[in-house]
């Protein structure tokens, strides 16, 4: 398993790195740990829950996550994020005015790939620069404009002055950047959004870092991005929120 990774999900489920790499289901109260991972952070943390390793992670309310680890103890993770045990977990949640929020899988690199953007033009920004393009209402799937996790790097193909594909990256810890990527619907087809996500993961992890791409479960022409990119699935996550009374 990737050693960043494993550091990283350590603080984001209040754990050691061994706990990450073992093979048992591991539940604790969460802590907000210096290093953890913030992107659309939220008051309280009820609950989150990882499938990674062949086990699951999960922290949260002491509360909460004292009654998942009653049910959930011996769990196959493999099968977790399967409706039927969504469905139990949101009853669950249910006793605490809570219920499931999201729920995404996550790729890392796993191999490298080559790619050319011949006769696109190929523009970096920096985080200043980024912020030119916060209202203009084009780039939200490449940018998040999230001030805990904020867009750091990012690299556009343009032809003929305009921008068709779009990719940024967030500082979602000091460890990981989350990559975002949108490509104008004219221009798809063209292998920009695989282009744009291996230069800026190649450029991310010259600087040290490890990018991550996150996507939704049913999102396969997303997911296909990430795969031939080079990404592998790594984890799958999700987390609980509050019930609207």
């Amino acid at each position: 398993m990737n050693e960043i990774l494993a550091a990283q999900l350590a603080d984001d489920f209040c754990c050691t790195p061994q706990d990450v790499m073992s093979r048992r289901n591991v539940f604790t109260v969460y802590t907000a740990r210096e290093g953890r991972r913030r992107f659309h952070e939220t008051k309280e943390c009820l609950l989150k829950i990882a499938s990674v390793h062949g086990k699951l992670l999960v922290t949260g309310r002491e509360d909460i996550v004292g009654l998942c680890a009653e049910r959930y103890g011996r769990t196959d993770a493999a099968w977790f994020m399967e409706p039927a045990p969504l469905r139990e977990l949101d009853g669950v949640l249910a006793q605490f005015h809570a219920r499931v929020g999201q729920a995404h899988p996550f790729f890392i690199p796993g191999r490298k790939v080559h790619v050319s953007l011949s006769g696109f033009d190929v523009h970096w920004y920096d985080e200043e620069a980024i912020m030119q393009f916060k209202d203009c209402g084009r780039y939200g799937e490449a940018y998040a404009f999230s001030p805990d996790a904020p867009d750091v790097l990012g690299v556009s193909a343009s032809r003929d002055g305009l921008i068709l594909g779009m990719a940024g990256a967030s500082r979602d810890s000091a460890r990981m950047h989350q990559i975002g990527i949108g490509v104008e619907e004219r221009a798809r087809g063209q292998g920009l959004a695989v282009g744009l996500v291996v230069l800026l993961s190649d450029a991310l992890i010259s600087r040290g870092i490890l990018p991550f791409y996150g996507t939704a479960m049913s999102h396969i022409a997303s997911q296909r991005v990430a795969v031939r990119a080079g990404f592998e699935p790594a984890w799958a996550e999700l987390c609980a929120e509050a019930c609207d009374d």
